[in-house]
């Protein structure tokens, strides 16, 4: 409550949220933020929530699956990236192959979040194709 700028406080607080590729785990950043902070010394309490370890799914059958039904559908290959965002995929990786697919834009998680129709049309014939996709190469 002190509003004086050159004054040291009793206590500071900072939270953060560390974002990771799959060169990295959890528990391995929470070690180098212990050393971290163990080397500069004094008393800090750490507490460390890990909601999910980054994840990449090589390519194979399920991509291939993806890939091919979106080409059926818009005539064209889509790319194979890793430049989406945090998803809860990463709570099911282990269970199962996962592959992120699906629509972007400018009001993806927000209040008010929509899509064209179009978009929705053309999205739900790839998930058809993709279905048809599997099920012939299942028989």
């Amino acid at each position: 409550g002190n509003p004086a700028t050159n004054v040291i406080p009793a206590e500071a607080r900072a939270g953060f949220n560390i974002r990771f590729n799959d060169l990295h785990t959890g528990e391995k950043l929470i070690a180098w933020l212990r050393r971290s902070f163990d080397s500069i010394g004094g008393d800090y309490d750490l507490n460390a929530r890990v909601s999910g370890e980054a994840f990449l799914t090589p390519p194979g059958a399920l991509s291939e699956l993806v890939s091919a039904a979106v080409e059926d559908v818009l005539g064209r290959a889509p790319e194979l990236s890793t430049s989406g965002g945090t998803s809860d995929a990463r709570f099911i990786k282990n269970a199962c192959p996962v592959c992120e697919f699906g629509m972007v834009g400018l009001t993806m998680h927000k209040a008010d979040e929509r899509c064209s129709l179009d978009d929705l049309e053309r999205l739900a014939a790839i998930y058809a194709r993709m279905l048809e996709r599997y099920f012939e190469t299942a028989r």
